[in-house]
């Protein structure tokens, strides 16, 4: 085998493209891992905890992102994507564009002095608008590499011409504005894409307020919001406000089994919301907290002992049924009209807080990253994968876990990443 194909490109460095950049790199396989976000972690990092243990989740990534970065046979190529891909299983040529950082990798310490005398404020796409970071910034606090950023999109540098403090208070002179985009090939035997999802938003779903009542949130919103690292240090506190929460509602489906959006399940929604409720509920003993569904789809080991944990021990009632509007009355609470499903009653309830279990949907690049690779998308705009090996996509040599491909829970999504890189490993070791 000639040496320089000795080599595996992952795309998207969440939960699953980590775990397969790691178990290849084990086996002695060069690893090129690509990132659009300055920083590795993905979706993982913006969680609080995971279901079904509650155990904190950056505490389970983070390890794992430093083993990466630390990683021998492990590349970081972070603000890239991949453009092309040419060739064969075993003897693929990939091209891949890296944005400019403007700041020198080498040089920068993660100080924060840029970022504090930075003028600029914007909302932080990390903690999903509900508060502002600055144009040069640390895309979140345990991210690797634990670099800073300027986005040239908001700084007053490349937008006007004018500012340049960030380049006066770095002592060690690693702001370089005169970064350009790079466009590099790199020849790998085999490819692994797992770049994730996006969440559903809600917006156009105009019957429960979103975007016009504060006090209505999404899931991720509301992960954000408990965590400790996180825009309100963790006080479960309503965004309109500042009050506390003492009764909350969460939503299902909100976008999944739905005929004008999504109409698959996105597989995960009944569990994420029993642990987010479970969590509030450690935040404040006098929370309480209603789940109105329409079919509690739990399939996972355990996970029906987990449901019936929140009824007994964290006060969550199941509500089945159908709701059809949200109100938000002059103190901005929200009243929450439903029907009952096994007797078509309809009721209203008031609450502090609503939340939004949104849809899982395919990341907004997906057609872009498919026609890169050479892929087919099915029919929801997912990567396409064979219905007896969920791994493996329309080309030979390239394969997929995680989100990308179906939703999916954490474990399962590292289970596919292990899966993936032993095919991709198995391509690598037998190409000549």
């Amino acid at each position: 085998m000639n040496e320089k194909n000795k080599a595996a490109l992952v795309i998207g460095a969440g939960i699953a493209g980590i775990q397969a950049s790691l178990d290849l790199g084990d086996m002695g396989i060069q690893v090129h891992l690509v990132e659009q976000r300055p920083c590795i972690g993905g979706r993982m990092a913006q969680l609080d905890k995971t279901f079904p243990t509650n155990d904190c989740s950056i505490c389970i990534l983070a390890p794992k992102l430093s083993d990466c970065a630390r990683h021998p046979n492990i590349t970081l190529h972070t603000l890239s994507e991949v453009v092309g891909l040419e060739g064969i299983p075993g003897n693929f040529e990939v091209t891949i564009l890296q944005h400019p950082r403007y700041v020198d990798l080498d040089k920068c310490i993660n100080c924060g002095d840029c970022v504090e005398n930075c003028p600029v404020s914007v909302d932080d796409e990390f903690n999903v608008g509900l508060k502002k970071r600055s144009a040069i910034y640390l895309d979140y606090l345990q991210g690797i590499p634990a670099k800073v950023t300027i986005d040239d999109s908001v700084c007053l540098h490349f937008i006007q011409g004018i500012c340049g403090i960030c380049k006066k208070v770095c002592d060690k002179e690693a702001i370089d504005y005169e970064q350009k985009e790079e466009i590099f090939n790199l020849n790998v035997g085999a490819v692994i894409v797992a770049t994730g999802y996006d969440p559903f938003d809600p917006t156009p779903l105009q019957n429960f307020g979103y975007g016009s009542a504060s006090n209505v949130i999404t899931a991720l919103e509301l992960e954000r919001i408990i965590c400790a690292s996180g825009p309100t240090d963790g006080h479960l506190i309503r965004p309109s406000d500042g009050r506390t929460v003492k009764k909350i509602a969460f939503i299902q489906c909100v976008g999944s089994r739905d005929k004008n959006y999504n109409k698959y399940c996105s597989s995960i929604c009944c569990m994420y919301t029993t642990k987010e409720a479970m969590v509030a509920y450690e935040h404040d003993n006098e929370l309480e907290t209603k789940i109105f569904y329409i079919d509690m789809r739990a399939g996972g080991k355990h996970f029906r002992k987990y449901l019936k944990r929140g009824e007994e021990e964290y006060n969550i009632t199941y509500v089945k049924g159908s709701v059809g509007e949200i109100r938000e009355d002059e103190d901005q609470n929200l009243i929450v009209i439903y029907e009952v499903s096994n007797t078509g009653e309809v009721k209203s309830e008031r609450f502090d807080m609503v939340v939004l279990a949104t849809s899982i949907i395919p990341k907004q690049d997906a057609d872009k990253v498919a026609k890169s690779l050479g892929i087919e998308r099915d029919k929801y705009n997912f990567i396409k994968t064979l219905p007896h090996a969920p791994m493996i996509t329309t080309r030979e040599g390239v394969y997929a876990c995680g989100c990308c491909h179906e939703p999916m829970d954490i474990p399962n999504s590292v289970v596919e990443a292990s899966s993936a890189a032993a095919l991709a490993a198995e391509v690598i070791r037998s190409s000549k």
